[in-house]
């Protein structure tokens, strides 16, 4: 063997087969561990409800909120931003989604067919604490008579839910709050009839809310 051959051979690095072993089962650790959480990362994005929203009104898209949830085999029940976006305009909510809760799929749809009319109902005094947009309430009616003022109160609307509650300056209501009930069509006649004629006309919150 010659000087030459002897100095190229103690330059030379040797890689220790271990070396390349170790390297090669981090590598492979480190994939896995990726792959896996890459499986894992299955959330979604859905629509969240910012504010009440209650039947018979126009959904806006942009007055939602949307949240990255994971939802499994539940995913097809709920409004997903792409699935929502893919629907184009004029989405109407179908029933009550309270706010802060997930929008569901089954609460939206392409027409109005609720059956509901709002009407305003203005207020003759405060009204019972608790009541928001989404409660549900009773309205009583007492017609007026020239004997003794009004006649024996009746539920003219019952279960009316209230779409919202407006605050005006101005109005006849000595607190100037009006509540605009969703009505079925059916009854709208009858409550636009009492509120013409100046019946006593008061909301009483329905045991059927929850109370």
């Amino acid at each position: 063997m010659t000087a030459r051959s002897s100095r190229r051979e103690r330059g030379a690095v040797r890689l220790d087969p271990r070396l390349l072993i170790g390297l090669a089962l981090v590598a492979g650790s480190t994939f896995g561990v990726w792959a896996l959480v890459s499986g894992l990362d299955d959330t979604v994005e859905v629509y969240v409800a910012r504010d009440t929203l209650t039947p018979g009104t126009e959904l806006e898209l942009d007055a939602l909120d949307v949240a990255s949830v994971r939802l499994g085999a539940s995913e097809e029940h709920y409004l997903l931003v792409g699935d929502a976006d893919g629907r184009g305009d004029g989405l109407v909510v179908s029933r009550t989604v309270r706010a802060g809760e997930l929008v569901p799929s089954s609460s939206v749809d392409d027409a109005d067919r609720t059956g509901l009319s709002t009407v305003v109902v203005p207020s003759r005094g405060p009204l019972p604490s608790g009541l928001e947009a989404g409660s549900l309430v009773d309205v009583w009616a007492a017609k007026a008579s020239e004997r003794s003022g009004f006649e024996a109160p009746a539920v003219l609307v019952g279960g009316a839910e209230i779409a919202g509650i407006v605050e005006e300056t101005g109005m006849v209501s000595s607190d100037g709050v009006a509540v605009e009930l969703l009505v079925p069509r059916d009854k709208v006649a009858a409550l636009l009839e009492a509120l013409a004629a100046g019946d006593a006309v008061d909301l009483v919150a329905s045991r059927s809310a929850g109370d």
